[in-house]
């Protein structure tokens, strides 16, 4: 399947590092909650790309869900993870991601450009605020 604009983490990626702290049952779960992150994000794209508004607003909110998913589990699995916190970021990063997605649909490439730099920043963000509190976690491995 091809990877919707602004994603570049695999499912696997993320399972093979939660698999070494939370097991596989932990990191498989997550992998399924992203799975369908990107599988929605891919469905949004193409509905807006075939001009079916209906199609797309439902994908939409069934993508923001499913960052509502991921928020909650996140905030589960780990105390120094707040599920507010990752719920603001990941909804930040899916209108970002859709705006550019409709920035190149429109053919309007530098907006698309400038706008993928924040999404990239975001993700970035995202990342440290993951290793942050997986360090903080099992700390004893980080000394």
């Amino acid at each position: 399947m091809p990877r919707p604009p602004g994603f570049s983490a695999t499912r696997s990626d993320f399972k093979s590092i939660l698999k070494l702290f939370y097991g596989d049952g932990i990191a498989g779960d997550f992998a399924e909650l992203f799975a369908s992150h990107l599988a929605l994000a891919a469905e949004l794209v193409r509905a807006a790309k075939a001009g079916n508004h209906a199609a797309a607003a439902d994908a939409e909110a069934r993508w923001y869900q499913n960052a509502d998913q991921i928020a909650a589990f996140l905030g589960s699995i780990n105390p120094y993870w707040s599920a507010i916190e990752w719920q603001k970021m990941l909804y930040d990063h899916l209108a970002m991601t859709k705006t550019e997605a409709v920035d190149l649909l429109t053919q309007k490439y530098e907006d698309s450009i400038a706008l993928l730099e924040h999404i990239e920043r975001e993700a970035l963000v995202m990342a440290d605020r993951m290793t942050q509190g997986i360090a903080k976690q099992f700390s004893q491995y980080f000394k």
